[in-house]
């Protein structure tokens, strides 16, 4: 199963990555998530909808112990992120 530690070592491609929560929610509405990173202060109502999808389409959450600033900064990003998720293959 795919860890935070993968995609902050870039061994995840770009391409599978999808940062941002509203982004997130649309894909897993899709059906076509198979994992979601949230960070630790990441907005309440943004984490109660990824989760409520998630669990609709059995795809692993997991909480960060980073904040959304210091998971903005590990992936080299000039910006806050709150909502990492991977897409599944195919």
């Amino acid at each position: 199963m795919v860890q935070f530690e993968d995609i902050r070592k870039g061994l995840i491609p770009k391409e599978k990555i999808v940062i941002g929560s509203k982004r997130t929610i649309k894909y897993l509405k899709l059906g076509k998530i198979e994992k979601v990173f949230i960070s630790k202060n990441a907005p309440e109502d943004f984490k109660k909808d990824i989760i409520y999808y998630a669990k609709l389409g059995n795809v692993e959450v997991e909480e960060l112990n980073y904040t959304n600033e210091e998971v903005g900064n590990l992936l080299k990003k000039p910006f806050k992120v709150s909502v990492i998720s991977i897409l599944k293959n195919g």
